[in-house]
């Protein structure tokens, strides 16, 4: 009965799901602009801005490349998790204890040691300090079925404080006189810089391969695709299940780890605790927006930074509140978990047929 109903869907070719995919992200946009009308904004104005501010000089484009870094990479170790269904929220702890492992090696090993070897090292002090974090809940998760999501949210304040009492205490740089700062990371320990850009940007476009082949073309991401899908089968298939989940949570926070690596090498060039400064969270739009892919996160993460980019100029040019960007963002985000809705069901409008013959 009733004139709203819904079937599941059996098979969505690509074409409609790309389909309803760009029309969510433009309905998010149209939505915004009204907000922004309301607010007594020009949309057609700020976004216009937008744009220039990501892309507008030189200059403003470097920094896009710099915010897309640590998007990207990040959004890679999330796909990976996510592609197993662990809902790895934990990015924001994994980039903060891997910058943490980088800083530990940055500030002890002799500063005149070649710079390729000291970040070789700095790069693997961050990937594994990035996974033992990632290990945690995975090995709770595996052994005790614990909630991943609240686990490995949490555990991004744990490794927020922890950093934030050795800023405050034991790393505290004694020739400040007293103001809460971690001393500057020796020259051989601050990425170098190619193209006007740290050489990040390089290691992000590896990353990307790396993971692409992974999920795809490796017997692993197989199996982390199949218990992504059906736990079920892939017992039955005799897959390992907690190794799977181990495996992959080692992958994805090793990745993480790695963003705080380059954020505290080439950009902060020191360790403060707010060295994620929120890229956990946001590359898990890109992330998902990429229905997992990681060549396509890497396009949609380029896109997020120019709204960040741009978000940052237009309220330094324009006066307006960093807020908006950020309304951008979450209605995108809004309207693609709805529309994951459509993709999964069909809504039908008025009487079933067969109740009508009845």
């Amino acid at each position: 009965m009733g004139f709203v109903r819904l079937t599941k869907r059996d098979d969505l070719p690509r074409s409609r799901e790309i389909m309803i995919t760009v029309l969510a992200v433009l309905l998010s946009i149209v939505l915004a602009g009204i907000i922004l009308a309301i607010f007594g904004l020009n949309p057609f104005h700020i976004f216009k801005e937008i744009v220039l501010g990501a892309i507008g000089t030189e200059l403003r484009i470097k920094q896009t490349i710099v915010k897309a870094v640590p998007l990207i990479i990040t959004s890679l170790g999330i796909i990976v998790a996510f592609k197993m269904k662990f809902w790895n929220i934990g990015a924001e702890g994994q980039i903060t204890m891997g910058a943490l492992g980088a800083a530990w090696v940055a500030l002890n090993m002799d500063p005149d040691t070649p710079q390729p070897l000291m970040l070789l090292m700095m790069m693997a002090a961050a990937a594994i300090c990035g996974s033992i974090w990632a290990f945690i809940p995975a090995i709770f998760k595996a052994k005790l079925g614990t909630n991943e999501t609240i686990f490995t949210l949490m555990m991004n304040y744990v490794a927020i404080k922890f950093v934030t009492y050795l800023q405050y205490g034991p790393w505290r740089d004694p020739s400040v006189n007293g103001f809460p700062r971690i001393e500057n990371f020796p020259e051989s320990a601050q990425m170098p810089v190619l193209g006007g850009v740290h050489i990040g940007w390089i290691i992000a476009v590896l990353a990307v391969v790396a993971v692409y082949f992974f999920m795809n073309h490796t017997k692993k991401g197989y199996e982390i695709a199949v218990v992504g899908e059906s736990i079920e089968t892939a017992r039955y298939a005799g897959m390992n299940i907690s190794r799977i989940i181990v495996v992959s949570m080692l992958i994805s926070g090793g990745l993480c780890g790695i963003t705080g690596m380059i954020q505290a090498s080439a950009v902060e060039k020191t360790l403060v605790y707010g060295i994620a400064n929120n890229y956990g969270f946001t590359a898990i739009i890109p992330a998902w927006l990429s229905k997992l892919n990681a060549v396509s996160a890497f396009i949609i993460c380029i896109a997020f930074a120019m709204l960040i980019q741009g978000g940052e100029y237009i309220q330094i040019a324009l006066g307006v509140p960093s807020a908006v960007s950020d309304i951008v963002q979450g209605l995108i985000l809004f309207f693609i978990l709805g529309s994951e809705f459509f993709m999964r069901y069909k809504v039908h409008i008025g009487r079933n047929r067969e109740e009508e013959v009845a």
